[in-house]
C-alpha cells in the first residue's frame, strides 16, 4: 500500500496534505507515516512468525524517539552501533534485552554502559574487542553475552560503500577465526549466546541471503559438535528497497530462505532490519527557492541541500522527486541543488521534471532512512524538523533548529574576548 498519493492534485501523507504540515513547520523537513511504518514492520512480522525471532531496527537508519517507540510497541528492538543510539533507546523505552550492540570500534565506556542496562548481546567484530569487553566485565562483576559477527566474504552485490560481508571490508571476523575464538576462549566474563552476520545494505537478490545462511548453518552445526551453544543466530539486515526500479525481493521469499537453511537449527532468528522498514515511509519536503539558467544547463534551486540529505552527494544515490502539487506543465531535464557552497550539492541530475516556480514544493521520496541521520551543520545550517503523520492527525517529532542552537557548547576564550593577544 502507498501511503503518499495525490488527493485533489495534492500530494497526501496517509490523509494530510503536505503543504498543510510544510505551511506549519517550515521547510526543508521530513515527513514520516506511521502506518508505513509499522506496515513494513509487520511485513517481517508476519514472514517470520513460523520461527522464534526478534526484529531489532537498525537505528542508524532513524533515530528519532518516536520511530524507536512505535518500533518496540510493535514488540521490537533495536540495533545499535553507539553508546549515543543505546542511550535513545533507553530513552524511547526500547525494552534493553532487545537491543543488540553491532559495530567495529566500542569504547569501553560504552561496553560498561551497555553491561549496565543488561542488553541481549554484543557483536563481537574482533579478538582485541573480546578482550575488552571481557576486562570492562570483570571490572564490574557482571557476565557479558556475546555473538561473534563472522565475515562469510560474501559479495552482496551492493553500493561498495554499503558491503560489509567482503573480505576487505573493515566489518566481522574470518569464519575461521571465529571457529577459533568459538572454541579456544578462555574468557571467565564472557558468556557465548549467538552468532552474528551483516553483508551489507540495499541488497536486491536474495542469492547472497542463500549464501550467507548456508555459511551461518554450517558453522553452527560445526560449534555445536565442539559443545558451543549458539541460542541466537543474527542474520543481520540489508533487504533493499525501491528508490527506482529496484525489484527487491518481499519479506515472505526472503524469509523462506533463512527458514529453509536455519529453521532446523532450533535458535531464535534476531534480524536487523533497518531502510527496509523506514525507507519508504518517509519523504523530504523542500521549496523551490529559484530557476538558474547556466547556458544550455538548468538548475532548480531548493531552500534543502546535501546537509540535510546526503545520500545522493555521498554515494551517488538516485531518489525520486515528485511536484507537491500535481501538474501536467511540460518536463525539461533538470538538476536540483541547494544552497551550500560545494559542487556536490545536489538531490538530482539531468532529472526530467515539471517546470516549477520559486514557493512551489518538492518531495524527495524514499527518504525516511538515512535522511536526518546523516545530516549536519554544514555552512552553520539548522537541523530541519521532523513530523509523524498517523491517519488525518500529525506531530511534530523534532523542532527545527534555531541559529541560537548552532553555538551551544562553544566557548570564546578570554584572551580573545578582552582583545588582549596571547603572550
Amino acid at each position: 500500500m502507498s501511503y503518499f498519493t495525490y488527493k485533489n492534485k495534492q500530494l497526501h501523507c496517509e490523509s494530510v496534505p503536505l503543504a498543510r504540515i510544510a505551511k506549519q513547520v517550515g521547510t526543508p523537513c521530513y515527513i514520516y507515516s506511521y502506518g508505513a511504518l509499522i506496515e513494513h514492520y509487520q511485513a517481517y512480522d508476519q514472514a517470520f512468525a513460523e520461527l522464534d525471532h526478534l526484529i531489532c531496527f537498525a537505528m542508524k537508519s532513524n533515530s528519532n524517539l518516536a520511530i524507536l517507540r512505535a518500533v518496540a510497541q510493535q514488540g521490537g528492538g533495536a540495533d545499535i552501533v553507539t553508546g549515543g543510539e543505546l542511550f535513545r533507546c533507553h530513552t524511547a523505552r526500547v525494552p534493553t534485552d532487545r537491543i543488540v550492540f553491532s559495530g567495529v570500534g566500542k569504547a569501553d565506556d560504552e561496553i560498561a554502559y551497555a553491561l549496565e542496562l543488561g542488553i541481549l548481546m554484543f557483536n563481537v567484530e574482533s579478538a582485541e574487542e573480546l578482550a575488552a569487553i571481557d576486562r570492562v566485565a570483570k571490572r564490574m562483576k557482571k557476565v557479558a553475552p556475546v555473538s561473534l559477527r563472522v565475515n562469510p566474504d560474501i559479495d552482496p552485490k551492493t553500493h561498495p560503500y554499503i558491503s560489509t560481508g567482503l573480505k576487505k571490508s573493515k566489518f566481522g571476523i574470518p569464519i575461521k577465526d571465529a571457529m577459533k575464538l568459538y572454541t579456544t576462549s578462555r574468557y571467565k566474563n564472557i558468556r557465548f549466546v549467538g552468532i552474528s552476520c551483516h553483508i551489507g545494505s540495499q541488497i536486491t537478490q536474495l542469492g547472497p541471503f542463500e549464501q550467507t545462511a548456508e555459511r551461518l548453518a554450517s558453522l553452527v552445526t560445526r560449534l555445536r559438535k565442539q559443545g558451543v551453544t549458539i541460542e541466537n543466530i543474527d542474520i543481520g539486515g540489508g533487504l533493499g528497497i525501491t528508490y527506482d526500479k529496484e525489484k527487491p525481493p518481499h519479506q515472505t521469499a526472503y524469509a523462506r530462505v533463512i527458514k529453509k537453511h536455519l529453521g532446523p537449527l532450533q535458535t531464535r532468528i534476531v534480524m536487523e532490519p533497518g531502510r527496509s522498514i523506514a525507507g519508504n515511509a518517509g519523504v523530504f519536503v523542500s521549496k523551490v527557492l529559484y530557476n538558474k539558467g547556466q547556458g544550455a544547463k538548468k538548475f532548480v534551486v531548493i531552500d534543502g541541500a546535501m546537509n540535510d540529505l546526503a545520500r545522493p552527494a555521498l554515494y551517488g544515490s538516485y531518489h525520486e522527486i515528485r511536484t507537491v502539487r500535481q501538474t501536467t506543465a511540460r518536463k525539461s531535464k533538470v538538476d536540483v541543488v541547494g544552497p551550500i557552497c560545494e559542487s556536490g550539492d545536489f538531490l538530482a541530475q539531468n532529472r526530467a521534471l515539471p517546470a516549477v516556480k520559486a514557493g512551489d514544493l518538492l518531495a524527495v521520496m524514499s527518504a525516511g532512512a538515512y535522511g536526518f541521520t546523516m545530516a549536519s551543520n554544514y555552512n552553520s545550517r539548522p537541523r530541519v524538523a521532523e513530523v509523524l503523520v498517523h491517519g488525518r492527525q500529525y506531530d511534530i517529532i523534532r523542532e527545527r533548529e534555531s541559529f541560537k542552537d548552532l553555538p551551544r557548547g562553544e566557548h570564546v576564550p578570554k584572551f580573545l574576548v578582552s582583545g588582549r593577544r596571547p603572550k
